[in-house]
């Protein structure tokens, strides 16, 4: 299936090879600021007190503090360092090794259940529930619990919509009421689980967590519940998205597939080459803490900042041949997992997880191709790069 037939979000112009007409523009009617380009991201996401990751004070609505404080994602320096140093501790070089032969075995696992079927969907059946087995078995959710958090990860995708002026957000309080049910039945799990780790605890994360200390001080109860959130929600969708992408992007380019098929040890550049053409984390957020100057343009204290990764990533004062995809492309220093302080803090694991599992389709499937007749289904949420759907064939 060729790019220029992928459906992706029509805001993802840089996908066909297109860009945007400036560098910088204003969204007079989401009321905030677009940022294209290569360095000017960079210097955005690498300067957290200038242009901070708080965006929810400039959001008219009032989020409810039971749920929304102590989110990490949301947090600057120094705060945010007490809670990101906690979350590292899990992603560790070592741990992330150590995985390895147990993602792989997984990875066997849900393939064998496809075994002597002609084709199967990528995203549903491989792409979607191997990295959100990975990262509950990595915080030690009871394997009958799996499918309820599977259901929530649907739920908060399906729910999201695409950005819209704030004053849109105020005049749908069903919506939003819906979306706080549903981060309140979170919480009441991750809440009841971490009781449990406390009182009998493992070798998990959740059990980590809910012990360790900073300075004396323990995490709340509302940190515990974003940071086992984030990872399952955030963290599960970002690799999955990585999986499937990396496996169209191969699917586009047979001569390039070839020569990964060939030479196994292109697969570690291939991944980041992926992160860099089809960005799953196609935007961040950030609001103004002062008046700005960006590419020439002014931008005032207060406002909000929208960085654009996947067009930053298709700079051609950055990248050469930025629309061609290039498995053994070096030096690469594409933002697909973003950049600075809030560098995704899943990396290590994601990239481990898209690599393996990568390796076994093409030892395993080595005719795998998209159905001609059933398309990939783009998501249609202009902050993330990636599908909800690829039906393939394999026969």
């Amino acid at each position: 299936m060729r790019v220029e037939d992928w459906h992706v979000h029509p805001k993802h112009v840089w996908i066909h090879g297109g860009r945007p007409e400036q560098i910088v523009d204003y969204d007079d009617e989401l009321k905030m600021w677009n940022v294209y380009g290569y360095p000017e991201a960079v210097e955005i996401l690498t300067q957290p007190t200038v242009y901070s990751n708080d965006c929810g004070r400039l959001d008219p609505i009032e989020l409810p503090a039971d749920i929304c404080a102590g989110d990490f994602s949301q947090m600057d320096p120094p705060e945010h360092r007490k809670v990101r140093g906690l979350v590292e501790y899990a992603f560790t070089p070592n741990l992330v090794a150590g995985l390895e032969a147990r993602v792989e075995a997984l990875v066997h696992e849900m393939l064998d259940e496809l075994d002597g079927r002609d084709g199967f969907d990528l995203v549903s059946e491989l792409s979607t529930p191997l990295p959100l087995t990975v990262i509950c078995e990595l915080l030690g959710v009871p394997r009958e619990d799996r499918a309820r958090i599977h259901d929530w990860s649907h739920r908060m995708v399906d729910d999201s919509e695409d950005f819209e002026p704030p004053e849109a957000a105020v005049e749908k309080p069903h919506e939003l009421q819906r979306a706080f049910d549903l981060l309140r039945e979170m919480r009441e799990y991750w809440t009841g689980l971490a009781d449990v780790r406390r009182r009998r605890p493992g070798d998990d994360l959740l059990s980590h967590l809910v012990r360790a200390e900073v300075g004396g001080e323990r995490l709340t109860e509302t940190e515990v519940f974003n940071i086992a959130n984030r990872l399952v929600i955030n963290g599960h969708h970002s690799t999955s998205m990585l999986l499937s992408n990396t496996m169209l992007i191969l699917d586009a380019f047979p001569e390039q597939a070839a020569r990964v098929r060939a030479d196994r040890s292109l697969l570690a550049t291939m991944i980041e080459e992926s992160l860099r053409f089809l960005s799953p984390i196609s935007t961040v957020g950030k609001a103004t803490t002062t008046d700005v100057v960006v590419a020439g343009t002014r931008i005032p204290k207060d406002q909000l900042v929208m960085v654009w990764n996947g067009a930053a990533n298709r700079d051609e004062r950055v990248f050469d041949d930025p629309h061609a995809f290039d498995p053994a492309r070096t030096p690469n220093p594409h933002l697909g997992f973003g950049r600075g302080v809030h560098f995704c803090v899943g990396r290590r694991l994601g990239r481990m997880v898209a690599r393996i599992a990568v390796n076994v389709l093409m030892d395993r499937f080595p005719e795998l191709r998209t159905d001609p007749d059933r398309p990939p289904s783009f998501i249609q949420i202009a902050d993330a790069g990636g599908m909800d759907s690829m039906p393939v064939l394999v026969a």
